[in-house]
């Protein structure tokens, strides 16, 4: 039976880890973040949990020792946001080289420079292509949900990738919501034992981990771990229908929310859709046929479903919580518009820039957006597609 309580999404996270109880938990301090580590060395400290846990100097030495005890044959957690996981990304990459599943949550925040410890998705957009599976999370209780769905997607012989779980830095992390939580052996019933095949610390097979792998090897290692990425998107949905028929809750590879008939449509990630799904409900009312596609999945990119879910939209606008800085757009609209084309779906399509650096992205924005694909519909004119929202200076609007 599932309990009613009310946790900030950092709480939500460190409870999910006390119920998954790893074997070994590697983090450094780093806003927003801290919170995790910090709730969870108190489960620690108390007894709730055996996990080994490991107070490292750096970030890179947080994911090193996640590394080393994935490698050994444990199972591995960690959190960091922003110049952590910059600081990580070395062994981001070796992480998803070596087909360690380790699960990380990743607290969006702003990466430096100028500083700022506010949230936008740069962070995340920076190893989107490092070979790590990511889950964006909209609220709290979903951030919880994929924490508990991760090792099974992670550790399956099909996958064998590291899984990030992302939420928004302070707007879900710090914010206390109503949530609903799982009991504890019911939990490590659907997760279930962590027994990897091959590990360092197997006697009955000697094995080297991190070896030199120059020309006659290293494209069919790359090959071998995009063809894993492709197979993780059937393992998702697989053990989220699981997660469904345990707790009633459905997750699929993005949430379609009153798209089915919807003439215009915003495609986002993360926060930013709790506040679209409640401009379109206002829009509805009005008569405009306004609808949302919430990518949940992002790493596998799921481009033929996204491209069939927009394909009798009459206009479409993804929004980006970073930029790319190449004149172009960004991660979002570039790997949206890319699925569109391969797959034959020819609609009309503008990028948003917003939010940067926590930049408040109030509902008069969103209806603006919304505005102004209601304008290209009824004149079929662009301009230009790649644009900012919310910026103070009108001259590069």
């Amino acid at each position: 039976m599932s309990i009613r309580e009310r946790l900030s999404g950092n709480e939500a996270a460190s409870f999910a880890m006390k119920q998954i109880n790893p074997d070994v938990v590697a983090a450094f301090p780093i806003t927003p973040s801290t919170e995790i580590p910090q709730y969870f060395s108190t489960f620690v400290a108390n007894g709730t949990v055996d996990t080994e846990f490991v107070a490292v100097e750096s970030e890179h030495s947080a994911m090193s020792a996640c590394i080393g005890a994935e490698a050994a044959g444990s199972r591995a957690m960690t959190a960091t946001s922003s110049n952590g996981l910059s600081f990580m990304w070395e062994m981001i990459y070796i992480a998803s080289s070596l087909r360690l599943p380790i699960v990380m949550n990743l607290v969006n925040r702003a990466v430096s420079g100028p500083l700022n410890i506010h949230n936008d998705h740069s962070d995340a957009m920076g190893v989107r292509d490092s070979g790590w599976i990511m889950l964006f999370s909209e609220n709290n209780q979903e951030a919880y949900d994929n924490l508990l769905m991760a090792h099974r997607i992670a550790e399956h012989k099909d996958v064998l990738l590291p899984l990030m779980v992302c939420q928004d830095g302070f707007i879900t992390s710090h914010s206390i919501e109503n949530i609903m939580l799982e009991e504890d052996n019911e939990v490590k019933k659907f997760i279930g034992k962590y027994e990897p095949e091959h590990y360092l610390l197997n006697q009955k097979e000697p094995m080297s981990v991190g070896p030199l792998d120059l020309q006659a090897y290293l494209f069919e290692h790359k090959a071998q771990q995009g063809i894993a990425m492709k197979k993780a998107k059937d393992v998702i949905l697989e053990v989220s229908k699981d997660f469904e028929k345990w707790t009633g809750r459905h997750y699929g590879l993005f949430e379609e929310y009153k798209l089915d008939d919807a003439e215009i449509a915003i495609v986002c990630m993360n926060s930013t859709a709790g506040t679209t799904k409640f401009v379109v409900d206002k829009l509805r009312s009005q008569g405009i046929k306004a609808g949302l596609l919430k990518i949940r999945v992002y790493r596998p990119f799921p481009a033929e479903e996204i491209a069939k879910a927009l394909q009798h939209v009459k206009a479409v606008a993804v929004l980006d919580k970073s930029d790319s800085l190449n004149s172009a757009g960004g991660a979002l609209f570039t790997d949206v518009t890319s699925g569109m084309f391969v797959n034959n779906v020819n609609v009309p399509t503008i990028n948003y820039v917003y939010g940067i650096g926590g930049r408040d992205v109030p509902t008069s924005q969103i209806e603006k957006v919304y505005s102004d694909l209601a304008d290209i519909v009824k004149t079929g004119n662009i301009r230009s597609p790649y644009r900012y929202l919310g910026l103070r200076t009108k001259e590069v609007e």
